[in-house]
């Protein structure tokens, strides 16, 4: 993705790393044999936390290659590909 910036990319991990100690929390909370409840309540945000990211990442595509006219059909095409295969 050529078009996450530094200050962009910082935030794109930091948000993959606080989702990457959710899923970690979840299996912790597998492992202890935890309330499932409270697995369940986590497991919705790690997701809703993953939606998230899935978003932004979206909006960059589209900000940044969409637009562009001489990349517009190819990153369409990408694009589509990806919200097909998260929407399965």
């Amino acid at each position: 993705m050529a078009h996450i910036t530094n200050e962009g990319g910082k935030k794109l991990l930091a948000r993959v790393r606080r989702i990457r100690g959710q899923i970690e929390g979840i299996e912790r909370a597998i492992q202890e044999g935890n309330d499932c409840y409270a697995v369940l309540q986590q497991t919705a945000a790690a997701r809703g936390a993953l939606g998230g990211l899935m978003s932004e990442l979206i909006d960059g595509h589209i900000r940044h290659h969409v637009r562009n006219a001489s990349e517009r059909e190819k990153a369409t095409d990408e694009l589509m590909a990806i919200v097909r295969s998260y929407l399965r």
